[in-house]
């Protein structure tokens, strides 16, 4: 039995799903012989409690659809993230103090900013990919304009506290040398905010219509830019830690400039611009708002645990070492995370799009696929955790300390990837399916109510220190993936396609003017 409650077996060139529960005597349905019809490439109607059936070729297609769109988005992802490892090599070369005080800054911007960002923009994903899926052009765009709206207005809140981030680190007993160096990155980063309120919905609605190509393209000029950008005015001007600030917000805004460059250009993207901004676009906000708060609240309960976990590094013994060495391995598990964020993604699309298209069978194909990827990576993960445990850190630093509990801490790790690869890609399926409100209270459980106590009484209370810390994370990822996979068991796919059908009529229930084929330029 799979962890999603089918069963898959072979039969010639069949492949049989079965989601046929175990009746009350212990025994289960006998497997339905494939009738010829379906021996011909035929998939019967849909019957939930039965077993379905699926040709082999099928399978096939789904996998190579899937990796359509997570395939690209990897490679966006690992150019993204090349930035900040790029980041952190300036910040290393820069000393220690500064590579300490950039991973704090870097830690705070995260809970406080990023992460609502992107928690933000992830409720547009489910409303735009089943619009897609339904051919719904005028709620893409509608729901990609307000979801910059929304981004916009939350930048208010957030710039407030950025500008007061050094009284309140100070508050929380952080190492003054160590906050006042991350009050002077921060400060530069506050363009970066602004540009990436706009980057998060640009870069959704875009793979909801799986435009994929502008996001490589445009990710890797930017990445090509970075690092001369980096130069120039971190070590020709000699900015410092204000240079690498900057430099990553220069990054931002070129990937914005790209992005938009392509929409201006393109022949097949949806134009944004052409659905009028007025009162009418701007109404029906409950859709949105009822997936953006809990999806908000489900990315920054995962995000603010690894940050919480930056602050209890200040308050260990020498928290310059534990401080530097965190920020190394976020870097780490970031870069590792690239794997199943991409396939999150596409699986979040993918679902998405078979539900607003009225095909649930496929819908459960793709997640059951994405499921089997994603423990496989997280495999692949520990094995890599071992090997490179004591080459790592070398890359960023050469301080003995941080190397030390980079290479104790690394293997921890990877079997934290054990748990957080498979539980990622269950997320991705939540999100596709609009359901973030399951995947906010498994986050907080998990994290906050096990992972948590876990970590600080190992951490503070056993005295393990650094280590302690990250084996909190274990438990917390663990606990997150069964109740994740217990999540999807109980699925009835079914509904979700009636549901998707109401998510994208509610969203579109205000619009008054069909615009969709003006919208196709």
């Amino acid at each position: 039995m799979c962890p999603l409650g089918i069963d898959l077996c072979k039969d010639d060139d069949i492949l049989v799903i079965s989601t046929a529960r175990k009746d009350e005597g212990g025994g289960a349905e006998a497997m339905y012989k494939p009738e010829p019809a379906i021996k011909a490439g035929l998939i019967p109607k849909i019957k939930l409690g039965f077993h379905q059936y699926l040709p082999i070729n099928e399978v096939i297609e789904e996998l190579t659809s899937l990796g359509k769109i997570a395939g690209p988005i990897l490679i966006i992802s690992l150019l993204l993230h090349s930035k900040s490892i790029i980041s952190m090599l300036f910040l290393g070369y820069l000393g220690d103090i500064e590579l300490a005080g950039g991973s704090l800054a870097l830690g705070f911007a995260n809970i406080t900013g990023y992460s609502i960002f992107k928690g933000l923009a992830k409720g547009m994903e489910p409303i735009c990919s089943q619009a897609y899926g339904a051919r719904r052009w005028s709620v893409i765009t509608q729901t990609y304009q307000k979801t910059v709206v929304l981004l916009v207005i939350a930048t208010i809140p957030i710039l407030l506290l950025w500008l007061n981030m050094e009284k309140i680190l100070l508050w929380l007993s952080q190492d003054a040398n160590i906050t006042s160096v991350a009050s002077v990155y921060i400060t530069y980063s506050l363009p970066d905010l602004f540009a990436q309120a706009h980057l998060h919905p640009v870069r959704i609605f875009l793979r909801a219509q799986n435009l994929t190509a502008p996001l490589t393209v445009t990710a890797l000029v930017a990445l090509v830019l970075h690092l001369p950008i980096n130069y120039f005015l971190v070590i020709y001007l000699k900015l410092g830690v204000a240079g690498v600030a900057l430099a990553a917000a220069w990054n931002t805004v070129n990937l914005n400039i790209g992005l938009l460059c392509y929409l201006a250009l393109s022949k097949t993207a949806l134009k944004p611009w052409k659905t009028p901004m007025s009162f009418l676009s701007f109404r029906g906000w409950q859709p949105l708002l009822a997936l953006a708060v809990p999806s908000a609240l489900s990315v920054c309960l995962e995000w603010w645990w690894y940050e919480v976990m930056v602050l209890f590094c200040g308050l260990l013994s020498n928290p310059e070492a534990n401080l530097a060495a965190m920020g190394i391995l976020i870097q780490t598990t970031g870069l590792i995370y690239v794997f199943p964020s991409s396939l999150n993604l596409g699986l979040s699309m993918r679902v998405g799009h078979q539900l607003g298209a009225d095909q649930p069978t496929r819908a459960q194909l793709t997640a059951v696929i994405g499921l089997a990827i994603a423990v496989i990576c997280g495999f692949t993960a520990l094995l890599l955790s071992f090997c490179v445990k004591n080459l790592l850190g070398t890359i960023f630093t050469s301080d003995t300390q941080t190397l030390a509990l980079v290479s104790i801490a690394l293997p921890i790790l990877g079997f934290c990837e054990l748990g957080n690869c498979p539980q990622t890609a269950a997320c991705g399926v939540l999100t596709g399916s609009a359901r973030p409100k399951v995947g906010a209270n498994i986050n907080f459980i998990s994290f906050y109510l096990i992972g948590l106590p876990v970590a600080i009484t190992l951490g503070f209370g056993f005295n393990i220190g650094f280590k302690g810390l990250w084996l909190g994370l274990v438990a917390a990822q663990f606990s997150c993936l069964c109740m994740m996979v217990f999540a999807l068991v109980g699925t009835d796919w079914k509904h979700q396609v009636k549901r998707a059908q109401d998510l994208t009529q509610e969203a579109d229930i205000e619009t008054k003017v069909d615009l969709e084929e003006s919208l196709l330029c």
